[in-house]
């Protein structure tokens, strides 16, 4: 079992334990993502269960995750694409009223396992300049668990 630094996601701070090491026919060692739709469901989650405000490029992932566009997401926040645009390159931080209805878009939409409120999700909506880094076990073939202790 070893630990992976899942960047494939377009995300710099997601890391998954317990993914098998497996020896291709070349003899390289590899690993093998299960049930990827699963895992961007996790990852999802950490990203929405955070205790700061939303990167970049957590925004777009939840973005595409979701199945938006620039316009049709920025449209549902009172926005303009090129806002929304602007959010994802890191020109501005994002609108905290629109992170917080972009947080809970997400859980709805993707049918996410949180109980947080929009109270909570507001009160999350915070920047920061630290890196949350998200931490996920893979538990079988079929699924994954956020070891953050955030993710009610």
């Amino acid at each position: 079992m070893t630990r992976h630094h899942y960047t494939e996601s377009g995300l710099k701070n997601v890391f998954i334990d317990g993914l098998p090491m497996e020896v291709d026919d070349d003899g390289d060692e590899i690993i093998t993502i299960p049930a990827v739709n699963e895992l961007h469901r996790v990852i999802a989650l950490g990203i929405v269960s955070h205790a700061h405000g939303i990167s970049p490029d957590e925004l777009r992932f939840l973005r595409t995750e979701m199945g938006y566009t620039q316009s049709e997401l920025g449209a549902l926040v009172h926005h303009d694409k090129q806002s929304v645009g602007r959010w994802e390159r890191g020109e501005y931080e994002i609108d905290s009223s629109a992170e917080t209805i972009i947080r809970r878009l997400a859980i709805e939409k993707l049918e996410l396992s949180s109980t947080f409120g929009v109270d909570e999700l507001s009160r999350r909506s915070v920047h920061s300049a630290k890196t949350q880094p998200i931490e996920i076990r893979h538990v079988n073939d079929d699924g994954y668990r956020l070891l953050e202790a955030v993710a009610a």
